[in-house]
């Protein structure tokens, strides 16, 4: 228990230190939590001074001026507070701002382990509902809560000085409320733990059966998604309801404390009234001041709550940026080109540091060759291209461009003169243009038109409502695969790349769309280095080598046509069963 008290206080330490940029919001903040609290007692001080010195003795001109001294008192109050409140979320947003941008930041540089791993869902909650939570530290946490315990204090103060005697019959109940705060604090804190944990797994859950709809309608999975839905959303509200149920509890008895300590404080204050022990605008002003001592203690169990989820939440936004999953980047040479000679040496790779998916893997592109990769699901195809632009680092061996170690290129230079068109083409929601140039202010419209026109894909995209400005939908969806397909072309050729990667490219095209997709490739590959992952094996006869793997070894390795003049290899056993399949269809 202590240890976990000992870490809420480093992490505090941690999230106060992210508003460090923003140290004048910080000071001004805890400026007028400081200075509010004399403006806000000194209202019932008043009172009192109005009703001793004033009402009771008869002095009219006396009484005017301490009821514009009382007014002038309130009105500076409700600006300060008005500042407070405004400059303290103020604050709040300004770190959650900055926060949101370093989160995404990091996560966009995380190696491609992390998202094999990690729900998009739970990436989602962390960068938007936990930083929102954070949010709260500054705006309803720690900084109201000092500016809280400072009224407290001085409200207790300014009791005893005006009567001990009733200070000390309103201080009975004190213990009660007390102990019914930290009930209070001690549950809700245990219940938002499990709303954070349930909207993460709803935010996962609903993340993934969104993007999969199409799968969901396909197979009629509809009732028992919903019917899994169904239950995590119940298990959510069951959470919240859990803390409401608290809050229920707790301020009900909270008000029965009050009125408690409120009734004790008039009957035996009356009784010091009636003794001459109690000024009458002592007895007057003293339920002012309980309001204002109890006030704070009762929202200060709940502040507490959020500066702790805040905490909770800030922890886990913090383990992501705390995570060191990165492809290590230690190369100097940031290349302006390539040759793009690929030299691959005893390469083994494992994901998971065990299990080899491939197994020294030996072979050598010449620049301007075009190299393709055969093989059945699993074989390690796609796993050589990732290792090639270091989405995963090797075990064993190394990969060399132009005689140079992968890892001796500086990671952002080395993928800058890579380029990879994959099977399922991601396209964001944009215009043409920006899906073509990511963005890319230094790629002008004169560029990208060529490179359509070079590959042909410029017909197709002037034929489209508003041509290159056409808008797209979220991952394409108002585009046929093959217009997604040539416009990942695009994308590929107006960034310039020395070494082109096909990841099985034309494996979800129609007979009609593989000519104008093949013209494309052509393009493309010409005078570039290539590999080219290929299911159908009519697209890579001209490939200057064909490799075959099989779980993760190169088995054959040749043009095609030697390989199809071995009888017995693999290689021409695909050839004739995908010539039989399309002479019988």
């Amino acid at each position: 228990m202590e240890n976990k008290k000992g870490t809420d206080w480093r992490l505090l330490k941690r999230v106060i230190g992210t508003a460090k940029p923003f140290q004048s919001l910080f000071i001004k903040s805890i400026f007028l939590a400081i200075i509010i609290t004399p403006f806000s007692i000194a209202q019932p001080f008043i009172v009192q001074k109005m009703v001793d010195e004033n009402i009771i003795e008869g002095n009219r001109e006396g009484l005017l001026g301490m009821a514009l001294l009382f007014v002038l008192v309130l009105l500076i109050s409700v600006v300060m507070k008005y500042f407070f409140i405004y400059i303290t979320a103020k604050l709040g947003q300004s770190v959650i701002k900055d926060m949101r941008v370093k989160v995404f930041k990091h996560i966009t540089h995380l190696r491609l382990r992390y998202f094999d791993q990690t729900p998009i869902g739970t990436s989602t909650t962390r960068t938007i509902n936990d930083i929102e939570a954070i949010n709260n530290v500054f705006a309803q946490g720690v900084i109201t809560i000092i500016a809280d315990f400072i009224t407290l204090i001085a409200v207790i103060g300014i009791m005893f000085y005006t009567s001990w005697r009733l200070t000390l019959i309103v201080l009975i109940t004190m213990p009660f409320m007390i102990l019914a705060s930290w009930v209070f604090k001690e549950k809700v804190k245990i219940s938002f733990q499990k709303v954070r944990s349930e909207i993460a797994s709803m935010n996962a859950f609903l993340q993934e059966r969104i993007t999969g709809m199409k799968i969901v309608q396909i197979f009629n999975a509809e009732d028992q998604e919903a019917e899994k839905f169904r239950k995590i959303n119940r298990s959510y509200t069951s959470a919240n309801l859990d803390s409401v149920f608290y809050y229920a509890v707790f301020f009900p008895v909270v008000e029965l404390v009050s009125a408690v300590s409120l009734a004790l404080m008039i009957w035996l204050g009356a009784k010091g009234y009636l003794q001459d022990k109690v000024s009458f605008g002592a007895l007057v002003a003293f339920p002012l001041y309980l309001n204002l001592m109890f006030r704070p203690i009762r929202f200060m169990a709940d502040k507490f709550n959020t500066l702790q989820m805040g905490l909770i939440a800030s922890e886990r936004v913090f383990k992501i940026l705390d995570s060191k999953d990165f492809i290590p980047n230690d190369g100097i040479i940031y290349p302006k080109t390539l040759n793009g000679k690929v030299e691959f040496q005893s390469v083994g790779f494992a994901y998971d540091e065990k299990n080899y998916v491939l197994d020294d893997i030996n072979f050598t592109i010449e620049p301007g060759q075009t190299y393709a990769l055969v093989g059945s699901t699993g074989s390690g195809k796609s796993t050589i291209i990732n290792i090639l632009n270091r989405f995963y680092d090797i075990q064993r061996g190394n990969i060399l461009i132009d005689d140079v170690d992968i890892r001796q290129y500086e990671l952002s230079g080395l993928r800058d003169r890579i380029a990879i068109v994959l099977q399922d083409v991601f396209l964001f929601e944009g215009t043409v243009m920006e899906n073509i140039t990511l963005r890319d202010h230094n790629i002008s419209e004169q560029k990208v038109i060529l490179a359509a026109k070079t590959i042909g894909a410029h017909e197709f995209i002037e034929r489209l409502p508003g041509a290159y400005e056409c808008k797209v939908s979220e991952r394409g969806s108002n585009l046929s695969v093959g217009q997604r397909q040539l416009i990942s072309f695009v994308r590929a050729l107006v960034f310039e790349p020395d070494i082109l990667i096909l990841d099985e490219a034309t494996s979800s095209i129609d007979t009609e769309s593989e000519a104008v997709i093949q013209y494309a490739i052509e393009k493309l590959i010409d005078k570039r280095t290539s590999i080219i992952i290929a299911h159908r094996l009519s697209t890579i006869q001209h490939a200057h080598n064909i490799l075959v793997l099989s779980h993760g070894k190169i088995i054959e390795r040749g043009n095609h046509q030697t390989l199809l003049a071995k009888e017995n290899g693999h290689y021409r056993e695909l050839y004739d069963m995908q010539f039989s399949e399309l002479t019988e269809s």
